[in-house]
């Protein structure tokens, strides 16, 4: 690890799910490439240490600037929030607990104090328990930044995609599915393409109805909403072609014709991110990225697994991913391990 790594707050997620054990798991394989600060509950990550059998120690401090980030120990900036755990269950105080961790990231990352966040899973109906009227963490993290105009894009292998809208009714999906809905997802996707080090991105945009309505024998939206977005995307100098059938456009991105896919709808883009990761015999699959915010963020692309919280069988494959991105995308220069 060289000390100019860039620092990845790691958001500890729901205690009583998968998180603590992955980040664990993850840690010696994380400080290769960056130094790594967990944001969570100290005495959860040194239970998750005995689950996993792993020789770790556990770093208790109240600053970033205080870790060491040495072999040894995790670093843990430690809240100090969780009284009682109890591995799967759905709870109030732990989705207050899981909320509070990913506020003190964006504090930090604002800030400059870290310079990247990768969040573990949090629960959606612990965190609604809390009285989060969030979906989950990406309108979380754009209201906390102030951001207007940000969207999804997901990992996996050689396959990307971002969407135009994600959890809301299909019924409502269709009717966000506007020119400028389009447009905005396409330049925040070919922005953050740029981010990862792609110069001159290829973006393939999906089409609404099957086969991208089929000349209009399928509907109208296609040619009314989609084209016209693509056409102002080309004009603004970037590489977009669309709309594409949606039951081939992401077989062609895999296969190297395009950077990206912007698809219309939440399922559209995850079920072949999702094929593809768990085709490989993989229990997670994929790396979440909010685009658009000014800070970077990224994610496992899995849930809290409550049904296998403290079994220690939990891969950490998807958060190595998540923090490889992040690293990606920072600035900061990186050396090779030095330890």
């Amino acid at each position: 690890m060289s000390e100019s790594a860039p620092v990845v707050g790691i958001t500890m997620g729901d205690p009583a799910g998968i998180g603590p054990e992955v980040i664990v798991k993850a840690y010696p394989e994380l400080r290769q490439s960056s130094r790594p600060i967990v944001i969570g509950d100290a005495s959860v990550i040194a239970d998750a240490i005995e689950i996993v059998e792993s020789s770790l120690g556990v770093e208790s401090v109240d600053a970033v600037d205080a870790a060491t980030f040495s072999a040894e120990a995790i670093p843990v900036l430690d809240a100090d929030n969780v009284d009682v755990l109890v591995r799967g269950e759905v709870r109030e105080e732990y989705g207050a607990a899981s909320l509070e961790y990913v506020e003190k990231a964006i504090e930090l990352a604002k800030a400059g104090d870290i310079d990247a966040i990768t969040t573990a899973p949090i629960n959606k109906q612990a965190t609604k328990l809390a009285g989060s009227t969030y979906a989950g963490h990406t309108g979380m993290l754009a209201d906390y930044t102030d951001t207007e105009n940000y969207a999804m894009m997901l990992v996996e292998d050689e396959l990307r995609v971002t969407h135009v809208s994600t959890h809301v009714s299909l019924h409502e999906a269709c009717d966000l599915v506007t020119t400028e809905n389009v447009l905005d997802t396409i330049h925040l996707t070919a922005g953050a393409l740029r981010d990862l080090g792609i110069d001159s991105p290829s973006i393939g945009v999906a089409g609404l109805n099957p086969h991208a309505s089929d000349g209009g024998l399928l509907g109208d939206e296609d040619a009314a909403e989609i084209e016209p977005a693509v056409e102002q995307a080309r004009e603004d100098g970037i590489d977009a072609t669309g709309p594409e059938s949606p039951d081939t456009v992401y077989v062609r991105a895999a296969s190297g014709e395009f950077d990206c896919v912007v698809s219309m709808y939440h399922d559209q883009g995850h079920i072949p991110i999702k094929m593809l990761g768990f085709a490989g015999g993989s229990a997670v699959s994929g790396v979440n990225v909010t685009i658009g915010l000014p800070i970077i963020r990224t994610s496992v692309d899995h849930g809290t697994a409550f049904d296998i919280a403290g079994e220690g069988i939990a891969s950490e494959q998807s958060l190595l991913d998540a923090v490889a991105v992040a690293v990606e995308m920072t600035d900061t220069d990186r050396a090779e391990p030095s330890r």
